[in-house]
């Protein structure tokens, strides 16, 4: 589609949410008749807004367990949400039920101590009897988060729970047209922010100030619901990549990374790195370098096509101990690798050799996902770049926009 409008017109179909809803659904129950569930019970928020389609407050977000939901087969799903929200759910939310919004029986992780047993047992109870009704009470039901208290819990019940991330992983990897063009808009939204950014930076503001101002313009884009970080590495915070930012002033010559990480747009997520230079030409060293790492991404972004596996991409990543001299790759954890996009900042395929090589992932089409390198000089500087990406018939489509050739100049 790729139009970048942002509202619903009569004139142009863009974004169909309906359709969009009904796929996503369809692929859970999908999943759940392949992995031989009668039920799936869901608490984080990826997947209970995948099979819901409901938005909750961020700070319901963070605590799996405040709010979840219950799909059986051949039913509607049952979403349980934390107090009385639920009213809203009904008043907004048609394609549920009325009567399938209920409200959670939560224990906070542990906080209620001595009445999360308590809690545990009627949130179990809740759970069985309508596992019961529905007579898949001897089938397993999938869940995709446990605690002691649930364990214990289950088996007095006679729940018969198992794995439920894997067949949810796998539902919310392969996403359909609708799913794409929320992708795209978000790209389209970091491209304008990296833009925005690279007017602010210059000598004499501190990475908080530039962060400051990358959240307060993305959230002035309609549809923004949450940016979980802007990260802004600057001159010694490059390499290693602190992934953070602090009150550092930039200076005349600093090199400048900048993620915008998980800037969530109607659901779906970013993770979209750029590199700057302030005020001044980068030295010949950082742009061989930066060509070196550009050359890691694209060769790995070129590779990408449907029927290849995730060990094939990231064969074209230099390994940790050949780069720079680690004992293991998982010291170099995150620094060249590749994850899902979606309502999740990291769904399925995961990049990386650790994972990859003995592991891999096979491509599908529909599948969107980033890419990343990086490198430096320790304690000094450090360049990194992403792109965004969808796997279509044809190859690797890039969402990602913003010039990535070379560093770019600011201030």
């Amino acid at each position: 589609m790729a139009n970048f409008g942002m509202v619903g017109v009569d004139w142009q179909e863009r974004i169909n949410w309906d359709r969009m809803r009904k796929f996503r659904l369809n692929r859970a129950r999908q999943m759940m008749k392949e992995y031989g569930l009668g039920s799936l019970l869901c608490m984080y928020e990826e997947n209970i807004r995948h099979i819901t389609s409901t938005l909750t407050p961020n700070w319901n977000k963070l605590k799996p367990g405040l709010r979840y939901c219950l799909l059986i087969e051949g039913e509607e799903p049952i979403l349980f949400e934390q107090g009385d929200i639920g009213f809203h759910i009904q008043r907004h939310c048609p394609w549920i039920p009325k009567e399938n919004v209920r409200y959670s029986y939560a224990w906070i992780r542990g906080a209620a101590g001595p009445a999360s047993k308590v809690q545990v047992k009627k949130f179990t109870d809740s759970i069985f009897r309508e596992l019961k009704r529905a007579g898949v009470d001897k089938r397993p039901m999938g869940t995709d988060l446990i605690d002691q208290n649930m364990i214990t819990a289950f088996q007095e019940a006679g729940i018969h729970w198992t794995d439920g991330v894997t067949p949810m992983m796998r539902a919310r990897a392969v996403k359909n047209a609708d799913e794409h063009e929320c992708l795209r808009i978000c790209a389209a939204i970091c491209d304008a922010t990296h833009y925005e950014i690279s007017k602010v930076i210059r000598p004499g503001i501190t990475e908080n100030e530039v962060t400051a101002h990358a959240l307060k313009y993305l959230y002035s884009f309609p549809g923004v619901e949450d940016v979980e970080d802007v990260i802004c590495s600057s001159g010694p915070n490059c390499w290693p990549n602190w992934r953070n930012f602090s009150d550092r002033m930039l200076r005349p010559g600093d090199l400048v990374f900048i993620d915008l990480a998980a800037v969530t747009w109607n659901g779906y997520k970013s993770c979209y790195y750029r590199t700057y230079c302030v005020a001044g030409e980068p030295t010949k060293e950082q742009k061989q370098v930066y060509r070196q790492a550009y050359d890691w991404l694209y060769d790995a972004i070129n590779t990408v096509r449907p029927g290849i596996t995730t060990r094939e991409i990231a064969l074209k990543f230099p390994s940790a101990k050949e780069l720079w001299g680690y004992e293991e790759e998982e010291q170099a954890a995150a620094n060249m690798w590749g994850h899902g996009l979606g309502l999740a900042q990291y769904d399925m395929p995961v990049v990386s050799r650790i994972y990859s090589l003995d592991n891999p992932i096979t491509i599908e089409e529909g599948m969107s996902f980033a890419l990343e390198t990086q490198h430096g000089k320790l304690f000094d500087w450090g360049v990194r770049l992403e792109e965004m990406l969808l796997a279509t018939p044809t190859g690797a489509e890039v969402l990602t926009k913003f010039p990535i050739e070379e560093i770019t100049v600011c201030g």
